[in-house]
């Protein structure tokens, strides 16, 4: 997976100090909320998604619900510890269409769902202290996840 490096570091490089690794939640009264639009003010959140990312051994991506915080941010890593982290994303439009057999980090077992080979992604990331809109186009493997991500985002058990 290619994902773009965030400030250069395997962290989101905002908050000083220890990595703060959050245990996963798998209360699905809490995965199952739709997530509040994201703030700058949530960007200690984003962080702690990050780092609690890293953490897990093959950890691919995570939503900040799944670290009992129901605002829309979701973080990906590849295999180098690189990190992209997205607030409040959302898949404008999907070509492709193929059926996915996806497993998840805080959902026993396995689900069938309908994704797309490439998307088109609108976020916001953080730049300077301020989070900027962006429009991104992703294929294959990265818009599998941020699809997964989403529905996590949106409260859709998966």
């Amino acid at each position: 997976m290619t994902v773009r490096l965030v400030n250069g570091s395997r962290s989101f490089g905002l908050m000083k100090g220890l990595p703060m690794i959050k245990e996963l939640v798998r209360d699905e009264a809490i995965l199952s909320t739709p997530c509040e639009p994201a703030t700058i003010e949530d960007v200690a959140v984003a962080q702690d998604l990050v780092d609690t990312l890293l953490s897990i051994e093959d950890g691919a991506c995570l939503a900040a619900n799944q670290i009992g915080v129901t605002k829309a941010i979701i973080a990906l890593a590849d295999d180098e510890g690189n990190t992209l982290v997205m607030f409040n994303p959302k898949v404008l439009f999907g070509m492709g269409a193929f059926k996915a057999e996806e497993s998840c980090l805080t959902r026993d077992g396995i689900t069938k769902v309908t994704r797309f080979m490439k998307i088109k992604v609108s976020y916001e990331e953080l730049v300077d202290g301020k989070l900027k809109p962006r429009k991104r186009d992703f294929v294959e493997w990265p818009a599998e996840l941020i699809q997964h991500m989403c529905d996590h985002c949106k409260g859709k058990l998966i």
